[in-house]
């Protein structure tokens, strides 16, 4: 039984690879290409919103890909997060350069690396519901401001919010967000059932 749970997870874990890739590499070549500069902004903004809703969607749908996500648990859907320490780093390095405007940055930049840190501070600290509570919540409080901070610019008519219709920084509203964004949907969604908290599978990281 545990074998038979141990290779779905794995097979999971396939699955799970192969979209992300599919969809990276999409979003790639959209921005090599400058398929985004050509969309309007508010449907930029749905865009970055379908690429958290669709998870969303097959979690709901999906029975095992609700245990899937259990089995990664709360610390692995929390862990995840610590790349936006990263991505607060090109937030930064875009307006050093003057690449976006200073009110994104501030807002997307900072607010990406504390979450950023927060995360690292959750999953080393002895685990308690509290803590993956407030890193959730503030996690997706920062999505929403810096969500509503360029479209707000974008609709202001800001020339230098072209700059996340480039690569690198595209992958981070087009790709990174929705990902993100859906984990901490999904997480939300375990804190509320109390799951997600136990090794669910042999050798998979402790998700307490």
């Amino acid at each position: 039984m545990e074998h038979d749970i141990a290779a779905r997870t794995r097979r999971g874990h396939i699955v799970l690879l192969t979209v992300l890739a599919v969809w990276g590499l999409a979003v790639a070549v959209a921005a090599q290409t400058g398929l985004f500069s050509g969309v309007y902004p508010l449907l930029l903004a749905g865009l970055i919103a379908l690429g958290i809703i669709l998870p969303v969607v097959a979690y709901a749908l999906s029975r095992p890909f609700r245990k899937y996500i259990e089995a990664i648990g709360l610390r692995g859907l929390t862990a995840f997060h610590v790349w936006r320490i990263a991505a607060a780093l090109v937030f930064f390095w875009y307006g050093a350069h003057n690449l976006l405007p200073d009110a994104f940055v501030r807002n997307a930049g900072w607010g990406d690396l504390i979450a950023g840190f927060l995360a690292l501070g959750v999953i080393l600290l002895p685990k308690t519901r509290n803590r993956y509570l407030v890193f959730h919540l503030f996690g997706f409080a920062d999505f929403v401001v810096a969500v509503g901070t360029g479209l707000t610019l974008f609709l202001l008519n800001d020339s230098r919010m072209a700059g996340i219709q480039t690569l690198p920084m595209a992958l981070i509203p087009f790709y990174g967000v929705g990902i993100s964004g859906a984990s901490h949907i999904m997480a939300f969604d375990l804190l509320r059932r109390h799951a997600g908290r136990r090794r669910a599978v042999p050798g998979l990281a402790a998700n307490a």
